[in-house]
């Protein structure tokens, strides 16, 4: 839409609807906050639980009537009391998170049970520590009690955490996350290195290792050594905003790093049994004894990757992880490549996100429920829904109305921070362009810009405040705190992106404020949006990968286009 005199702006809608997670639920009630609940769920078609948040609407009243306590837990809940150490505990606290979240008060738990969770929940929940804080917490106890001679082994027993992220900025994120929380000396918990853009393998190894799926594979694909060691060492695997790295060019990435990795832990599986069901001790001559006996095994190329028929059959055949307890081990010594399926767990994967559509196999919550089916689920009481603490004004503008429109919009932003979205570099350009020339100073922010000016910016714009123009690459993840005012001159092209665009104000509890410029061609989908905002539903129907809704927002357009042929055609 922004600005039709200067740039022209695509338009696409993706609109279907999402059956719910969960049926069949067998809910029990524990307290989290005053006027909540979270729901243990059995989904009884298959035996698993389930761990949701109540999901009744509040309104605004309530919102203001409770304050922060539809983000916050009950004040009963403290950190120490979700299973966290002292330590862990006291550098949260530290920190400024003096409670936890309603978020982090059930993921935390799950996480902290070993088994493979999926965290989905709204924006500024406080996911990122929820699920960086039972991390530090296992390796913290884990690791302090390994022999202090281990690094020296050719096969290091460090226990280490992967954080895998969509892009260099979010991984820098969450480096700083990490490091924000301090020792009694000061000093990060944990050491913590990113592996992306310029930052290359780091010497020593870190507790935690932050990085892009391809910066990844670029480090440990052509060095076999490296590979072994650090598919070893790996314990929890993160997936940071899963429904993006699930989906797309980053898929293909992700699902070959989980073949690597569930591949190490059928090795593993096989070596502690291998001895007549006896675990036998992980060292460097065992490994190295393993390797050699497996070489004709045939399961990975010369090169040590996975061949394209073990890929074929990963991603037909391991999407179910059946897991036994130690016991099995002489079935699977004796028919390895029969039961490759049934192995001892040894790593857990997690996966966070803000959106997850699981309408269709092909989505990524389909996937994670096709490939993880006894995952732990954890969803947010607002997730794919309008948050109370926000507030909503819909402007429909023409080409004539937009830009006094915008304008108007940002003067009458009464907040220090105020986030502008457009949908290309060009639409970005545009209206920083119009709001100067309005005597209006603003950063501008997309992906023409290298990635250290980016930092830079967004530093700059976190310190001092102001107007922040930005394309998509500032909607997701980005945490900037105290922005109170988003203005999209563009609609967003989706509502998955209007949702990560909105989720960037009313974030851990704070009130925001939200105007959505839209042209006529963006009607269709602000009616569907607006009328979930209406009856506090899901905004379901804004997650389709299918064509349904495209075509019909086609042949909408074809009719009214025939309509007006016709008229002209009557006048004429």
């Amino acid at each position: 839409m922004i600005l039709s005199r200067s740039v022209s702006v695509l338009h696409s809608c993706r609109i279907s609807s999402a059956p719910k997670l969960i049926s069949h639920k067998l809910k029990v009630s524990f307290p989290l906050a005053h006027g909540s609940s979270a729901l243990l769920s059995l989904n009884r078609s298959e035996g698993k639980w389930v761990r949701v948040f109540a999901s009744a609407t509040e309104t605004e009243a309530e919102v203001e009537r409770k304050g922060n306590d539809t983000f916050f837990a009950d004040q009963a809940v403290s950190w120490k009391s979700l299973g966290l150490s002292d330590k862990v505990s006291v550098a949260l606290r530290d920190s400024g998170f003096g409670r936890p979240s309603l978020t982090q008060a059930v993921c935390i738990p799950s996480i902290l049970s070993g088994k493979d969770v999926v965290v989905a929940a709204e924006t500024g929940s406080g996911k990122t520590h929820g699920y960086l804080a039972p991390i530090i917490h296992q390796l913290t106890n884990t690791n302090t009690a390994l022999d202090s001679e281990a690094e020296e082994r050719r096969m290091p027993l460090k226990t280490i955490s992967l954080v895998l992220c969509p892009n260099v900025m979010l991984c820098e994120q969450v480096v700083r996350m990490v490091n924000g929380l301090l020792g009694e000396d000061g000093h990060p918990l944990l050491r913590v290195e990113a592996v992306c853009g310029s930052q290359g393998w780091p010497d020593k190894q870190p507790d935690i290792i932050v990085s892009t799926p391809a910066a990844l594979l670029n480090n440990i694909e052509p060095k076999r050594n490296r590979r072994v060691e650090f598919l070893r060492s790996v314990k929890y695997v993160v997936f940071d905003e899963a429904d993006m790295l699930l989906c797309g060019s980053f898929q293909n990435q992700i699902i070959r790093l989980i073949n690597m990795l569930r591949f190490d832990e059928k090795q593993v599986s096989r070596l502690v049994t291998s001895k007549f069901g006896k675990p036998l001790e992980i060292d460097a001559d065992a490994l190295a004894q393993f390797d050699s006996d497996n070489e004709d095994d045939a399961d990975f190329e010369e090169d040590g990757s996975i061949s394209d028929e073990e890929e074929e059959e990963y991603l037909e055949d391991t999407t179910q992880i059946p897991t036994v307890e130690n016991g099995a081990g002489a079935d699977i010594r004796k028919g390895w490549r029969r039961v490759r399926k049934i192995y001892t767990r040894s790593k857990q994967y997690i996966f966070i996100a803000a959106t997850l559509p699981v309408n269709g196999k092909k989505t990524a919550g389909g996937l994670l429920k096709h490939m993880f089916q006894d995952a732990v689920w954890v969803t947010g009481n607002f997730l794919h829904r309008n948050s109370p603490r926000l507030k909503q004004k819909w402007v429909e503008v023409t080409v004539d109305t937009q830009v006094d429109a915008l304008i108007e919009a940002v003067n009458n932003s009464s907040t220090d921070r105020t986030m502008v979205f457009a949908n290309t570099v060009e639409a970005v350009e545009a209206v920083a362009d119009i709001l100067e020339k309005a005597s209006i100073q603003c950063y501008r922010y997309h992906k023409n810009h290298t990635l250290e000016e980016r930092a830079n910016i967004l530093a700059d714009f976190r310190e001092n405040g102001g107007v922040f123009v930005c394309t998509d690459a500032a909607a997701r993840g980005v945490d900037v705190p105290n922005v109170s005012h988003v203005i999209q001159a563009d609609f967003s092209s989706s509502a998955v992106d209007f949702l990560h665009r909105i989720g960037r104000t009313a974030r851990a509890g704070q009130y925001g404020t939200v105007t959505s410029l839209y042209t006529e061609a963006n009607r269709d989908l602000v009616e569907a949006i607006r009328e979930a905002v209406k009856t506090g539903q899901p905004v379901e129907t804004a997650f389709s990968r299918k064509r349904g809704f495209r075509n019909k927002l086609k042949k909408r357009a074809f009719l009214k286009a025939g309509e007006a042929k016709e008229s002209q055609a009557v006048r004429a």
